[in-house]
């Protein structure tokens, strides 16, 4: 099924495709739990252990486990198809949750939340990309061809989405588990999970066609890491989960020490809304630039911003440069969604996204590993030097192998700005 697409492209266009709203409303439940899932765990294990660290570290295996197991969850969907991944997965999702909770309550030793936290994270939906595929599959994206002008648009709309799960979760998780009880608020993402997981599984005529054999006797099925700018992209996308990661461990540890525990969330809040913000404004702009180059501008501005966190000592000004942090955050992650619809085919693109997701969770993981260790040692303002390291490293990185993100097709026009009437190179 392929949209009309109009010559001025945008979200109105967009939402107008046929079959969209049936996936996006189920899409947006199911993927709420993903940004209450890390706080959830840090203020419970907090408030049973009394340990950032160890509140951190939990968090962390985690988030290690889902970076694991997602491209397998991805790869399987190609394969199999979303609806045989998700039925079995959010009923396990669900049953971890519930038995972490449980034994976080019981005081029982930090080994055993270590193992219940692997199937807790291993069995995350990976309802984010799966809507990405399914936006690719509704308006015929392909590689090696001119893409719709409303891809850079979708990819756009899922990072707003993407960042309105991260303005109201963290808000959600904080606000039940220090008003209503330290276990609320894993006890909510358990159930959205499950309720909104079975939903969107439904949903079974926008979902991807599962193909079996590649074209002209391919390999079938053959992996998304095969393509080098999927294994650039995920690098970088490593240093995005540092800034998400060392935010929230940072924050909390912040809103604690000044003896305010409730604005955490607030302070959250605000630093998602900037992604948000940035995301519907990079949905709006007509780019006459290509997605490659915005990436690594997009990275430039979030190394500098996430540079002063550490020096911040005041709530209203940590409120103005988180703000400027997550603003920074959209360009870059809709840039990178936007490379991989041109640099990776039909049949592994649930995978791509999935690795591209997964890297955001593992160097989450990491992040609130060692946010979490400084701040118990040193200080939340120690905790605040994560993001930094993690971002200058991923800058790095691009700029180094940034001749892997171009498509390998004759002719390098593979996709458009947003609402662009011609062809963008990926420069």
């Amino acid at each position: 099924m392929t949209s009309t697409v109009s010559d001025r492209p945008g979200y109105g266009q967009l939402l107008r495709t046929p079959g969209a709203w049936t996936f996006l409303l189920p899409g947006f439940a199911a993927r709420q739990p993903f940004a209450m899932l890390t706080i959830g765990i840090v203020l419970l294990v907090q408030h049973t252990t009394g340990s950032y660290g160890s509140a951190g570290a939990v968090a962390a295996v985690s988030g290690v486990s889902m970076a694991l197991f997602a491209p397998q969850t991805g790869k399987l969907a190609d394969r199999f198809g979303q609806r045989a991944v998700l039925l079995p997965g959010v009923l396990v999702h669900a049953a971890s949750v519930s038995a972490l909770t449980v034994l976080a309550l019981a005081d029982a030793p930090i080994w055993a939340l270590f193992l219940a936290a692997v199937p807790t994270g291993a069995s995350i939906p990976q309802i984010g990309p799966m809507v990405r595929a399914r936006w690719a599959a509704v308006l015929g994206a392909a590689p090696g061809r001119e893409a719709s002008p409303l891809m850079s648009t979708a990819a756009a709309f899922e990072s707003v989405t993407d960042e309105f799960t991260f303005v109201i979760g963290p808000v959600i998780a904080t606000a039940l588990c220090t008003g209503v009880h330290p276990a609320a608020g894993l006890i909510a993402e358990a159930a959205l999970t499950l309720i909104g997981g079975l939903f969107f599984a439904a949903q079974r005529a926008t979902q991807p066609t599962v193909r079996d054999v590649g074209p002209a006797g391919s390999p079938r099925h053959a992996s998304a890491l095969s393509v080098p700018g999927v294994r650039v992209l995920a690098v970088a996308f490593l240093g995005i989960g540092a800034v998400f990661g060392g935010m929230q461990v940072s924050l909390t540890a912040f809103a604690e020490e000044i003896g305010s525990p409730g604005s955490n969330g607030v302070l959250y809040g605000i630093f998602a809304a900037g992604n948000m913000l940035a995301g519907i404004a990079c949905g709006a702009i007509a780019w006459k630039t290509g997605p490659r180059r915005r990436l690594i501008a997009g990275y430039a501005a979030l190394t500098l911003t996430a540079s002063g966190l550490w020096a911040v000592h005041s709530v209203p000004l940590l409120a103005a440069l988180g703000l400027l942090v997550g603003l920074c955050i959209a360009p870059a992650l809709i840039s990178g969604y936007t490379l991989v619809e041109a640099l990776v085919p039909a049949s592994a693109r649930t995978e791509a996204f999935t690795w591209l997701t997964g890297a955001v969770a593992l160097g989450q993981a990491a992040a609130v590993t060692v946010a979490g260790q400084l701040a118990d040692a040193h200080g939340a303002s120690t905790g605040f030097l994560v993001p930094l390291v993690g971002t200058v490293l991923a800058l790095m990185t691009l700029l180094a192998l940034r001749s892997r993100l171009v498509p390998s097709t004759s002719g390098r026009t593979v996709a458009r700005g947003v609402g662009h009437r011609g062809p963008v190179t990926v420069d």
